[in-house]
Formats: C-alpha cells, structure tokens, sequence
C-alpha cells in the first residue's frame, strides 16, 4: 500500500515569520562580517602540512571541521590511532562584545528549513571566510590526539593553527569509498577507529539511539520542481565515525575543562530506573532478549536495524536521554562529576566542534586553548559563561520547533488531499487513555499520532483521519492490524 505522493510548494517563509526568526542581520554586525579579519594572525602554527579533509552532507558550505585520522606512527601506541581535528576560529574572526556578537549571542544557533538555513553568522563568514573550504588557508583551532588500540585517550593538544582542507566529502561517499578499499589516506584509519571508540563508549554506559530521521526534499518530478516529498535521512556507517570524531574531541574539552574548574558543559542525567525498566518490558513484550550483563546502549546498539521491533525499541529508549542541558562552572563552583556527566556519551562532555553553527562551541573553545597554554581564560569568555546555558537552551527550542513545524506543515500538505488513503504502518508507541499512539509509515516517511493503535512493533494498516494544512495537524486509525 505505498502511494508515492508529494506536496505542492511549501511556505516555508510562513514558519520563519511564526517563529519570529530571518537572515537578515543588523546593518552595524554586517559591516563588521564584511570586515573580519583574523585578530590571532602572526601568532599561529603553520600545519598545512596536514592532509586534511571535510565530511559534510551534499552542497554544505558552513564547514566547521576538517580531519586527519591515521593509524599513530609512535612506537609506544601500537595499533592506536592519529587524530587531527581542525575546528573553524571564530572566536578569531568575531570581535568580542562587537554588533556581530551581540547578535550571534541573541541567535544561539543556525536553524535549518527544508528550503534552507537561518545562520547563526552572515554567510559571508559561515560559508566564506571562516569555513574550512579546500584548498584555501584558514585558521582554526587544531586539536591532536592520541588514541590507544582499546579506545582509551593517551595525549591531548590543542592549539591555534592555520590550515588548508584538501578536498571536500560527503558521508554516501566516504561509506563506498571504505566498502572499496579506496579511502582518501588522510582518514585511512577513520571506520577502525569509529568501531573503536564507539565500543569504548558503550562499555561505559552511553546510549547512542539510531532513530530515523525524517526529512523533507524536493521531489524527483522535472515537471514540478518546486514540489515537495518526505524521506528517512540517509544514514552510512560513515555517519557513525566521523560522529565518534567529534564526540571524542568534546569528550577531551570536557576533561580540560574539569581538570581546571572553568568551562562549559553540555549534560545529561543518568536514564532513571523507571525508564530502563519500561525499555525492558517493551522488550520483553516484544520477545526481544536482553544479554545478560547488557547495559541499555549495548542492548540498543545490538538490535537487528531491519526488524519493525527496533524502531519501537528505540523510540522507547529514547526516554533513556531526558534532562539534557547545559551547565556553567569556574572555580567557585562546587559541583560533582555526576552533575556535569553526559550520560549519552558515557562521561564528561563539551559541545567545541560547531562554531560556525552553534554559539556555545566558540566560548568552550577558548575555554581549552587557555588551559591548555597555561594562561588565564580571557574575562571576555569567563563573564559570557554564566548566560550561556539558558541562550543555548532557548536556541535549541527554537530549533527543535522549526525542525517539528518544518515536518508537520510537509505532512499535513502532502496527505491533504488523501483522506480515507491506507498506508502500511509499524506501531512506534501504543495509544493510551489520554493519548493516542504513534505510528511510523516508511513512504512518504511519515511519524504520526493514531488511534486506536495495536500494540508497540506490531505492523498495521492504517487510515488517514486528519490532514489539516494550515495547523499542520495529521492524524490515522488503525484499521487493521498483523
């Protein structure tokens, strides 16, 4: 029962005018993007002797991180691993209680819309002169670290450098090129180490959930181009390592930034017992087992991806990752290691690989250069610390409800015209008396509310009830179940 159906255009301009939110800049930070220059210029390493590349979707420009992942030449790490992890400067480029920073700290953080983005920076910087494009000198914050064969951190660095990315890739790439023996030989080393350390992770309690991601596109119809379908994100296993990359090198920041009393951390509160043991009932009732000795991530991440069974056990486990937030510290805080932990990724975390795109990454940056070189963390950084967590926390809202509105307006659209249509549905959640379950149809990719719903991983058919275009409202019923 697949329809292959597509919604006309979208007003996408109508959810950035409901969330208040639009590209313009103010005249005065403008003016200050088209004049931004490199402040710590002279005072940089020169490592453009590195190989280094970029891992981005298709078409991205806002190219925040180049890497180099090799097997370690040192005879004293046998079999680790070589990583070299360029981050954009921003920090370097923005002047401090400048207009352009005033105005980045009132954004938080770039929005994404099916038709495009709200950037947190004028693209002037976001996809010119701060983003690691090939083959052209750019300073960054480059991070070196020494990885042993078991996953385990041997030696950290981090420093300003100049750089130059040698070629842009894409993730569907780096996944065929691994699969035929042809990587690029400045990540030779990325899918091993990516098993590694995700292995590393889920020995000490992270949970990485593989939800699928929906995603709205322009249709494959050359007749009517500014139509619109949805779609599961493509995922490679490539997503997966460069993702271990990154979570290594905010891993790193977090420890910095401990081991001195000062710094910014992202955080997540151990999964409660209540939702560990709902997860295991859902998966009891789904006759799937638990290993002995598994901790919810091992369980989650041994899942068979292709049974209709995953999807709703990873839907539920995604009760595991409540409580996210952010949490500032200097050295009068008095504050424990499980109150900073990330329990997703299993210990100490800072977000420091995103700041063409996220605010938070440029102070936590300067945070770990400071520690690192032994000096004082500028009062610039240490005074914006206290207001962070709630800008960030408020950006990434905002970005959660233009993502939702953004599918929510694509769904109703596209089903509009389908009342009484049937689809094939896994159940995702099962109803309940004050709420109606989720369902989750694979094409056109569709997450919605329906009721009734049979019972959790079960697969059913199910009926349009509700395609409301204006309030972008969808809503089935279960008509039969299998």
């Amino acid at each position: 029962m697949k329809l292959r159906l597509r919604a006309p255009a979208l007003d996408f301009d109508r959810l950035r005018t409901e969330l208040g939110v639009t590209e313009r800049f103010p005249d005065d930070a403008w003016d200050e993007a088209k004049l931004a220059h490199d402040r710590f210029a002279g005072q940089r390493a020169d490592r453009r002797d590195l190989e280094l590349v970029t891992i981005d979707p298709p078409g991205s420009l806002d190219l925040d991180q180049a890497v180099r992942l090799v097997d370690d030449p040192a005879d004293d790490n046998p079999g680790g691993f070589l990583v070299h992890y360029a981050i954009a400067d921003v920090a370097a480029i923005v002047e401090p209680g400048g207009a352009l920073d005033t105005e980045t700290r009132r954004r938080g953080e770039t929005l994404y819309f099916p038709d495009g983005n709200v950037p947190l920076h004028p693209r002037i910087i976001s996809e010119n002169s701060g983003s690691l494009l090939p083959g052209i000198d750019r300073p960054a914050v480059l991070w070196t670290v020494r990885v042993a064969a078991n996953g385990d951190v041997v030696q950290t660095g981090v420093e300003r450098a100049v750089v130059r990315s040698r070629e842009r890739l894409d993730y569907q790439g780096v996944a065929a090129d691994a699969a035929a023996g042809t990587l690029h030989p400045a990540i030779a080393a990325l899918p091993a180490f990516g098993e590694v350390r995700q292995r590393w992770s889920l020995d000490r309690g992270a949970v990485q959930l593989e939800l699928p991601d929906q995603e709205v596109v322009p249709n494959d119809n050359l007749r009517h181009p500014r139509k619109w379908t949805l779609r599961l994100a493509p995922r490679t296993p490539a997503d997966l390592w460069n993702a271990q990359v990154s979570l290594l090198i905010g891993m790193c920041a977090g420890q910095i930034m401990r081991g001195a009393g000062i710094g910014f951390f992202r955080t997540l509160p151990a999964a409660t017992a209540d939702a560990v043991g709902e997860l295991r009932r859902v998966a009891e009732n789904l006759r799937v087992p638990w290993p002995e000795g598994a901790s919810p991530g091992q369980f989650l991440a041994g899942l068979a991806p292709d049974e209709p069974s995953t999807l709703a056990l990873m839907t539920q486990g995604a009760r595991l990752m409540r409580g996210a937030g952010y949490r500032a510290i200097d050295p009068s805080t008095q504050v424990t290691d499980e109150e900073l932990i990330h329990a997703g990724v299993g210990g100490l975390y800072a977000h420091v690989t995103a700041p063409l795109r996220r605010l938070g990454d440029r102070f936590a940056t300067e945070v770990c250069l400071a520690v690192t070189a032994g000096r004082d963390v500028d009062e610039w950084v240490t005074a914006a610390l206290p207001e962070l967590g709630e800008i960030m926390s408020a950006a990434d809202s905002l970005s959660s409800r233009a993502s939702r509105r953004s599918i929510d307006l694509a769904e109703a659209v596209v089903l509009a015209d389908q009342i009484g249509a049937r689809f094939d549905a896994t159940v995702m959640r099962p109803a309940h008396e004050k709420a109606p379950g989720e369902i989750f149809i694979a094409e056109p990719a569709i997450i919605a509310p329906c009721k009734p719903a049979p019972a959790v991983g079960s697969e059913c058919v199910a009926e349009v009830v509700k395609a409301d275009a204006d309030s972008g409202a969808v809503a089935f019923a279960a008509v039969e179940h299998r």
